[in-house]
């Protein structure tokens, strides 16, 4: 089968299309034929190294997390799910032909599989965070760098909860946050003055790492409701950095009652074939995303 894969870290151009062996579900996984797979900022990272000394991988490695596609083998100990239905979830190496889940869930009714692709990850990581942020229904949340995957779940999730979210983006995407419910504004010069123009900050995300942290303390008042999945250096400042995984099986189910609900849509922007991932994550580093980047297989 084909498979991205890298043999050191380093940028985009070490990522490689390589053939390798197909993969096989062991014990309470299931293997699927890939359809399509996400593009998560955590893919790049992962590529460039930057958390070996916390989460260390072997060389060579595969890329990817999330996908969607038709299952078509059944570890030992799964129920529930037989050869031909269509999943989206999570697992490993999943820019490929093929590829094992961990976890997964059916695909919700009306998305396809590049759409669905694009979610797993994206809502687990929105329910931590915003769990972990201590914000409640009637406060107000405020996300910086809002426009990508994370940020798009995240002003969907909040205001189906009561939260009122300010977000922060390029000129660009100003209406874009506005569309999800958000207040908008953009960052760069005079944004922390902004920001108090729109209300007063309860608690505070940073999901783009653009050394915004001091700031976000500043305008919370208390480390402790600041929370990055951006800034490895967020402790230093008080603040937490989140990047252990949840519960993935229930972030999944609580997307389709979500998406089934009309409350969240993450539009994907734009999808690369597999001999393009390097320019997918390209284009995921330079930030700026309106909802996801997609591999399709």
């Amino acid at each position: 089968m084909k498979r991205v894969s890298f043999a050191e870290f380093g940028g985009p151009d070490v990522l490689q299309l390589t053939d390798a062996e197909e993969p096989h579900a062991g014990p309470g996984q299931i293997r699927i034929a890939v359809r399509a797979a996400g593009v998560n900022p955590v893919d790049w990272r992962i590529r460039e190294g930057q958390f070996q000394k916390v989460r260390p991988i072997e060389l060579p490695a595969g890329v990817g997390q999330d996908a969607a596609g038709i299952v078509d083998e059944v570890g030992e100990g799964v129920e529930g799910v037989e050869a031909g239905d269509r999943v989206f979830g999570r697992g490993a190496s999943t820019y490929a032909e093929f590829a094992v889940l961990s976890a997964w869930a059916p695909v919700p009714e009306g998305l396809t599989y590049t759409e669905a692709a694009g979610y797993p990850s994206v809502v687990e990581t929105a329910l931590r965070i915003i769990r972990e942020a201590g914000v409640r229904p009637g406060q107000t949340l405020l996300v910086s760098g809002a426009s990508g995957g994370v940020g798009s779940a995240v002003l969907q999730i909040a205001r189906d909860r009561g939260i009122t979210v300010i977000g922060t983006a390029g000129a660009a995407n100003q209406d874009y946050l506005r569309s999800l419910g958000a207040l908008a504004t953009t960052y760069g010069e005079g944004w922390m003055e902004r920001v108090r123009q729109l209300g007063h900050v309860d608690a505070a995300l940073d999901l783009a790492g653009s050394g915004v942290i001091r700031e976000l303390v500043e305008l919370t008042g208390d480390a402790q409701k600041v929370v990055s999945i951006a800034d490895l250096t967020a402790p230093e400042l008080g603040a937490r950095y989140s990047g252990v995984t949840g519960n993935v099986p229930q972030a999944l189910a609580e997307a389709i009652d979500l998406i089934s609900r009309a409350k969240l849509h993450i539009p994907v922007e734009k999808s690369y074939p597999l001999a393009e991932a390097a320019t997918a994550h390209i284009d995921s580093h330079a930030g700026h995303t309106r909802g996801r980047r997609v591999i399709v297989v």
